[in-house]
């Protein structure tokens, strides 16, 4: 009984979950009335806007998983293999962000670096690094707490102790140790802080950049099927990179690594 019980709540859980996505997914085809098509589709994909926000959404995500990986990874190794009593700091520190809104983090922003001494805001590209560190702030809790995880899954010290007794430097170590043996929560580390940056909304429109939230924001206000058909290609591009993720993780060794040798 306790078996039947099992799969009758996990039947209701995917009809629960899947059922929106399929009206969801009905909707986007009735562009054009009377008949089925892939009309909102192609006007989506066709839109300049959305190429150029898309892409300027993921080369924003792609620059702040490289920043918070070089910040987060070395720190949290340096406090598992010296400073173990940092480490509930540091948890502290992580989990910030979840009691500061968005919204504050960004008038925060503003009132700092719109004007001297720094006045980044007079530049894209100044704007575009604000944004990469505001990001990182908003994904440092997940991002943190999945290498703390991959760290506590591995020997630290002993991996540590055998790349130096094999010539190995702190870059080296980092590099060629401490880094494959965390491929698989770098990888949901990065996928947490892509989906996030994809998505976020509050910090793009207000810095005025014209990201891939407030272009889907401005698609809502004035589209009707347009918005469905880029809300499952967002969720397409969502699942293709968690099913990315499964294999290269399917595919990561099951080994702990040394490094091979001095550099």
């Amino acid at each position: 009984m306790k078996f039947k019980w099992a799969w009758v709540w996990i039947i209701l859980g995917i009809v629960y979950f899947f059922l929106p996505l399929v009206a969801t997914i009905n909707f986007s085809l009735k562009a054009e009335r009377g008949r089925y098509s892939f009309r909102a589709y192609q006007i989506v994909l066709q839109d300049p806007q959305f190429i150029s926000s898309f892409t300027l959404s993921i080369q924003i995500a792609l620059l702040t998983i490289v920043f918070s990986l070089l910040l987060i990874v070395p720190t949290v190794y340096w406090a598992h293999l010296r400073l173990p009593q940092v480490r509930p700091i540091l948890e502290f520190i992580a989990f910030l962000p979840f009691v500061l809104p968005a919204v504050v983090l960004v008038f925060g922003l503003i009132r700092i670096y719109s004007g001297p001494p720094f006045a980044l805001f007079n530049r894209a590209w100044g704007t575009n690094l604000i944004m990469v560190g505001a990001y990182m702030a908003l994904a440092l809790p997940y991002m943190y707490r999945s290498v703390d995880t991959g760290l506590r899954a591995i020997d630290v010290r002993t991996l540590t102790e055998a790349a130096q007794s094999l010539g190995a430097s702190w870059p080296v170590i980092l590099w060629r140790v401490i880094f494959p043996n965390l491929r698989t929560a770098l990888l949901s580390g990065a996928f947490l802080t892509f989906a996030i940056v994809i998505g976020e909304y509050t910090i793009a429109a207000f810095l005025g950049r014209f990201t891939f939230g407030p272009y889907l924001a401005l698609l809502v206000r004035n589209r009707a099927y347009e918005p469905a058909a880029l809300s499952i290609l967002s969720f397409a591009i969502t699942w293709s990179i968690m099913g990315l993720i499964q294999w290269l993780t399917y595919r990561a060794p099951g080994s702990t690594q040394v490094a091979a040798g001095p550099r």
